[in-house]
């Protein structure tokens, strides 16, 4: 399975454009021909195009530079170079260009199919034909073709998700994607089993679907780079809701659990506590005291929270869950 990659720098060269000709028409019965050099052909352009069948960087971990081919030189007979070909780039959807120097955003992919010419190709030089006059007949010169574009570009990836979620390690987020979709995050009984994001479709009906990202589970500190927070972090910002996902066997410690995961959105950026949101108290199979586990519930909705007691591993609550994400998301 390929390596995730959501961050990396690359080199990207345009093609050059071509060198005009300098050339004299020669033929039979014709012993001054005048100039007939063809002009160079273009160089190629670097494109990224956005595709949806792509979920990771991981195509430019190795390999960081690339290079658009050449255009042809001009030839006699006003023969014009062929132009270079174009060098065609594939990037996950939700991937944002950025200029590696300045740090300014040059592209943000967010549909399938959509380009953008990162590199220009030079333009072909001109042959001398194109400089014949009436008082200079004989031109012996011609342009150079001019350079391609060259950058070194940073690509950030940004997973786009309907639904992410949002837990500590361990909240059993993972049990959840692949209860509620056809995804197969990692699962097991310890922290961070998660390393990289999971994208999975929950699918309600023939006509209602969502996309539900889980990412890296939060730790105290994530804004700042502990753990996997930064890694984490940025996968958020696409999202339109935010499932929070607390381990309800903990008791009360829930409440903590909660202000933590917000302390930190908020930390990173105001705007993630600001998303529609809803409480998911999972592990409810383990918890005995059903007393709690209401008074829980009932805690989170007096704060304005859609609150929904599930168990990821027997499937209790998940309808209930779904129906209310699909409502959440449509109020955006």
């Amino acid at each position: 399975m390929p390596r995730f990659v959501d961050q990396t720098k690359i080199y990207v060269k345009a093609g050059n454009g071509g060198a005009g000709c300098v050339s004299f028409r020669r033929e039979k019965y014709v012993p001054r021909g005048g100039p007939d050099g063809g002009d160079g052909g273009k160089g190629g352009d670097v494109i990224l195009v956005a595709s949806s069948q792509l979920h990771t960087l991981y195509d430019f971990y190795h390999q960081t530079h690339f290079r658009a081919e050449n255009g042809r030189p001009g030839m006699g007979k006003k023969m014009k170079g062929r132009d270079g070909d174009d060098l065609i780039l594939k990037v996950p959807v939700g991937t944002i260009v950025k200029d590696a120097e300045t740090g300014e955003i040059l592209y943000d992919f967010t549909k399938d199919g959509e380009s953008f010419v990162v590199a220009k190709g030079g333009r072909g030089g001109r042959g001398n034909a194109r400089f014949a006059t009436p008082t200079r007949q004989a031109p012996r010169f011609a342009e150079p073709g001019k350079p391609g574009e060259e950058r070194w570009i940073i690509l950030e990836l940004k997973l786009i998700a309907d639904v992410g979620l949002v837990g500590l390690p361990n909240a059993g987020k993972s049990t959840l994607l692949s209860r509620i979709t056809a995804a197969r995050p990692k699962i097991a009984d310890y922290p961070f089993t998660t390393i990289t994001p999971n994208l999975g479709v929950v699918k309600l009906d023939e006509e209602r679907s969502f996309v539900v990202a889980d990412i890296p589970g939060l730790i105290e500190g994530a804004h700042k780079g502990v753990g996997l927070g930064l890694d984490f972090l940025r996968h958020i910002e696409r999202t339109k809701a935010i499932l929070y996902v607390l381990d309800a066997s903990k008791g009360e410690e829930c409440l903590k659990d909660f202000e933590l995961l917000q302390k930190e959105l908020a930390h990173y950026h105001r705007s993630l506590i600001e998303k529609p949101a809803a409480i998911a108290l999972n592990k409810i199979d383990i918890v005995s005291d059903r007393q709690k586990l209401y008074e829980l519930k009932a805690f989170f909705e007096k704060k304005g929270y859609p609150v929904y007691l599930i168990s990821a591993v027997t499937g209790e609550g998940i309808k209930e869950l779904l129906e209310g994400l699909w409502r959440l998301i449509h109020q955006v």
